[in-house]
């Protein structure tokens, strides 16, 4: 039973992610993507910060400030690794060749496993609860949070697919897949709560790194191509924006 509500619950997450993913076809004729994908940059520079390295510390405990920050390099370098293997292999073949890559499917790929763990986690734990009904309660609290997060998370992957050439369609299929991955992450999280938990700082200072290397190697690069002010003001929205869900959240 707790299993199914941590899928019904990251179901949901991955439907969010989906809506965020389909703001790609209300910015067709949008011919200047700056302040779009500076938003963009702004939500993962602030999610890699409140929703992940922050918890991972959290989590470590006494040794947070090895594995934080081994596990943050490990998953900068795993990017441009794995963005390399995927040209070889020509994933990225059916994708126009103009300033287009994988490297943001990629992080907030990464970066929505944990999620889904820490869903599927908190749904787990509360079967073996002292008061199950208010720790059913705290995990959907959990889940709601993450899915207002994945919302402009979502658009952080369409939107830089979009302003690179591929078309809306194809920028939305591959950004709300992006978030399915939650589902599998819950699932598996609620099955082995006990498990994940020792596992949880590592993953989430991997993604914190994956999701930092891609928003200042390769989004905000291409943000400030035109404008870089509005590149810059979309920045700020972003991460104004993530810090606000994500501490908003924290506090219920």
């Amino acid at each position: 039973m707790f299993i199914f509500y941590a899928f019904a619950a990251t179901l949901g997450t991955w439907l969010a992610t989906a809506a965020g993913a389909a703001t790609v076809f209300f910015f067709k004729k949008l011919k200047d993507m700056s302040i779009l994908l500076g938003i963009a940059a702004g939500v993962m520079i602030a999610a890699s910060f409140w929703s992940l390295l922050q918890p991972a510390a959290v989590y470590a405990g006494e040794d947070a400030c090895w594995i934080v920050t081994i596990s943050f390099v490990l998953g900068a370098g795993f990017i441009p690794a794995a963005t390399r293997i995927i040209e070889r292999v020509n994933i990225r073949s059916a994708i126009p060749e103009k300033r287009n890559n994988f490297s943001p499917v990629l992080a907030i790929t990464l970066h929505n496993i944990p999620e889904g763990l820490a869903v599927g986690a908190a749904f787990g734990a509360s079967a073996n609860a002292p008061d199950r009904t208010a720790a059913l309660i705290a995990a959907s609290f959990i889940a709601l949070g993450i899915a207002l997060q994945n919302f402009p998370e979502g658009a952080a992957v369409s939107l830089p697919l979009f302003g690179g050439g591929l078309s809306a369609g194809k920028a939305f299929l591959i950004g709300q897949l992006s978030g399915f991955v939650e589902v599998l992450a819950g699932v598996a999280g609620a099955a082995a709560v006990v498990l994940v938990s020792p596992i949880m700082p590592y993953a989430l200072s991997f993604a914190a790194g994956a999701m930092i290397l891609v928003a200042v190697n390769d989004i905000i690069p291409e943000a400030r191509m035109k404008t870089p002010e509005l590149a810059a003001a979309g920045a700020v929205i972003g991460f104004a924006l993530m810090t606000f869900l994500d501490t908003a959240f924290a506090m219920l």
